[in-house]
């Protein structure tokens, strides 16, 4: 009987400290940073206009392997964005592009970067997103 109860009591403690394995997401002390830079064409991509800031785009986060995005935020007036209060995990961070190849139903695709959080505070920042207008 001792030794149903030890094996009741390990397979509890065991339990308890794979439950507290938290998962990518908010309540920790992480920000992840980066800027969206838009590359300006006509609309069949054969004139080039310019380049700039994104300003006020849609900048999405997924948290770990998450189906569809967990947050969002829009960049300022630099093009800077940031999610902040993040533990450590892998996350997808992804803003929406005109599609320069022209093969896509809506004309959109998504910009994606993967990012992974080792440390539990600071900043970690995304190299820059180049979008297409």
């Amino acid at each position: 009987m001792k030794s149903f109860v030890r094996n009741i009591l390990l397979l509890s403690i065991l339990i308890t400290l794979i439950s507290c394995e938290k998962k990518p997401g908010e309540g920790g002390n992480v920000t992840i940073a980066g800027s969206v830079w838009v590359k300006d064409y006509n609309s069949t991509f054969t004139e080039y206009r310019g380049e700039y800031a994104a300003m006020e785009e849609d900048v999405f986060i997924v948290y770990g392997d998450n189906i569809g995005y967990d947050d969002k935020t829009k960049t300022d007036y630099l093009g800077n964005y940031k999610f902040n209060y993040l533990r450590p995990g892998k996350y997808t961070i992804f803003v929406y592009s005109k599609d320069s190849t022209m093969e896509t139903v809506n004309g959109e695709i998504a910009i994606i970067k993967n990012i992974e959080i080792n440390q539990s505070k600071g900043m970690c920042l995304v190299p820059q997103i180049v979008i297409f207008n």
